[in-house]
């Protein structure tokens, strides 16, 4: 397979009549004010008054463009050769993409020559599921298309609804985020920054699969891409699936068992999913779990190739904003962090909306409403962010437009109880370590050994003062493998001792007991010190109260290591450590999003 630029020849149909609106001037001579603000900072906004009348926000203050008919437009992707199969083979490579631009006066985005002060920005949601499971390409999505047409195309904004590889209307494989897949994405950029009614600015958005294509965007490249939002996304699909050598339960699935399918779907273009990345989800997913690693001492590449972030940090030239939820255990956290100090260190600009909630976006009260105690529950309705749509369009009024500001580049982030606050980096800069000595803790349940049906309960003093633990504490444990075994697998949950509430979880495969992604076959009976890391969390703990560790075999959706299910002996001395990273923050540094009252807390 080749990365390369790729040559764009496009079809395109209008459909559907406009959506009614009114008429605006030039782009150039738009609503959005250069000089000043015309959003509050964060902390001030909690006067604000918004629609809530809709499943998601809507801006503030509506733009004055009508919104035209849906364009179909296919787009050639020559980089996909003869040795990538597929389409490749058969010939004729494309993607499909439906777009929506304004409706301008005496601005013919049609033409092949379109004037400089008519040309538009393009926000870009790029995904599997149009048509496959969802509406079509041409129609707007709930999820998220219809927010960005609604809100932004009266703006001056085009918005694209873009069909990767084997879905929607989109030929060729189901490639599941590999190089196949990057390249039809690829093209879809180029042609969306270099088409005649194009600013030659694009932003790439979208949530979970959706959101891991922006970083595959940044992974290739190119001049036109100037800002990514990923909510929930992927930062390497291996980097999710395996934690410390631990497999989620979809890992070995996720390609041929789960999103090879979309590929299959009874039209003469089946044939086209016989490709190289198709083949190797086969051996590549069980080899994995098997192995605990990407199997790059086998000679594959296919976990490499569907790695994003260390190709973005060199390929990619424009800004990242990232949106998680530290509630998220589909696309874990450690997707977000320390990807955002990571990316702010190798000198990107870079934002970051961390709230309580799961996999969802930051508006959807439907979503907030039915989370869990421990899980988010406790911070809603404080997690809705309706103020949301505005952000977004401040962020892409200066990076696509070019107009306004810069917006701040920190984080917001909010804690388990609702408390948000803006943090300069995420984790931030001055954290704390408490060090908490097993030997100092006890044992009220179970017995250090632990078996696939039995856990070990350590309970820990209480807090003589309010801890809030941020970002990703570490847990050093003595672990015993079975004489029968060659490995083993621990699952640490953190609750709060007062009430059991869920605080923070930590998985390990003992073959990767140093941490990382290089593993060793262990000689049986060895004793290793895993050094455990948790996920990402931002916990507070109240004063008198203090943290219990539940340790077992298996917790969430991983799934024990392969090696063994034997016993693992846990030895509780002066080796075994808990460190918790935390702050001092109060609710003096907490904001509060608008239409909602104080936080109970902090009366």
């Amino acid at each position: 397979m080749r990365i390369g630029n790729s040559c764009v020849l496009i079809s395109i149909f209008l459909l559907m009549p406009s959506i009614s609106g009114c008429l605006g001037g030039s782009i150039a001579d738009s609503d959005t004010n250069e000089d000043k603000h015309w959003l509050p900072p964060v902390e001030d906004r909690s006067e604000m008054q918004y629609r809530d009348d809709d499943v998601f926000s809507r801006v503030s203050w509506n733009g004055t463009f009508a919104i035209d008919s849906t364009r179909s437009i296919y787009v050639e992707v020559p980089a996909i050769g003869l040795e990538d199969g597929g389409a490749g083979a058969s010939g004729g490579a494309h993607v499909h993409l439906g777009l929506w631009l304004p409706v301008v006066e005496g601005c013919d985005f049609d033409s092949p020559e379109v004037e400089d002060n008519c040309r538009v920005p393009i926000i870009a949601e790029i995904g599997p599921y149009y048509d496959d499971g969802d509406v079509d390409a041409l129609t707007p999505a709930n999820r998220l298309g219809r927010f960005l047409i609604e809100n932004f195309v009266p703006h001056g904004f085009g918005v694209a609804q873009v069909s990767v590889f084997g879905t929607g209307e989109s030929n060729h494989c189901m490639d599941l985020m590999g190089l196949d897949e990057q390249e039809g994405i690829h093209a879809a950029v180029e042609y969306l920054g270099s088409a005649p009614f194009s600013n030659g600015n694009v932003g790439a958005i979208g949530k979970s699969y959706d959101g891991s294509t922006p970083w595959e965007a940044a992974a290739i490249g190119s001049e036109y891409l100037r800002t990514i939002v990923p909510m929930s996304g992927l930062i390497g699909v291996h980097d999710l699936m395996w934690r410390n050598g631990s497999m989620e339960a979809r890992g070995a699935i996720m390609h041929n068992g789960v999103y090879g399918s979309f590929g299959l779907d009874g039209d003469l273009e089946d044939t086209q999913n016989a490709c190289e990345g198709y083949f190797e989800g086969y051996y590549a997913g069980v080899g994995a779990y098997l192995t605990g690693d990407n199997l790059a001492w086998t000679g594959s590449d296919y976990w490499e190739e569907r790695h994003f972030l260390s190709r973005a940090i060199q390929n990619y030239g424009g800004s990242v904003y990232i949106i998680h939820g530290l509630q998220d255990w589909n696309v874990d956290p450690h997707m977000a962090f320390p990807v955002h100090n990571i990316m702010v260190d190798a000198g990107f600009e870079v934002k970051g909306l961390y709230g309580q909630w799961g996999h969802h976006y930051p508006d959807r009260r439907s979503d907030h409403e039915g989370l869990g105690s421990g899980r988010g529950g406790e911070a809603f309705p404080y997690t809705l962010r309706w103020d949301w749509a505005d952000d977004l369009l401040e962020w892409f009024n200066f990076y696509l437009m070019e107009k306004g500001p810069q917006p701040r580049l920190v984080a917001e982030v909010q804690d388990n109880i609702g408390g948000w606050r803006v943090e300069a980096q995420y984790p931030p800069a001055d954290l704390e370590w408490i060090r908490m000595d097993m030997d100092h803790c006890s044992i009220i349940g179970g017995s250090d050994t632990i078996t696939t049906f039995s856990s070990l309960t350590i309970e820990c003093p209480n807090f003589d003062r309010e801890v809030r633990i941020v970002g990703t504490p570490t847990f050093h444990v003595e672990a015993t493998i079975s004489l029968a075994a060659t490995s083993g697998h621990l699952f640490v949950e953190m609750v709060q001792s007062s009430d059991g509430k869920h605080l923070g979880h930590a998985v390990m495969d003992l073959r990767f007991h140093a941490g990382g992604k290089e593993g060793e076959m262990l000689v049986p009976g060895t004793t290793v010190l895993a050094k455990m890391e948790f996920f990402g969390m931002d916990v507070v703990v109240p004063e008198g109260d203090g943290i219990n560790l539940i340790i077992s075999q298996s917790g969430e959706d991983y799934v024990p290591s392969p090696s063994s299910t034997m016993p693992v002996s846990l030895g509780l001395g002066s080796e075994s450590i808990l460190s918790l990273s935390s702050v001092n923050r109060d609710c003096s540094n907490l904001f509060l999003p608008p239409m909602l009252q104080g936080y109970p807390h902090c009366n």
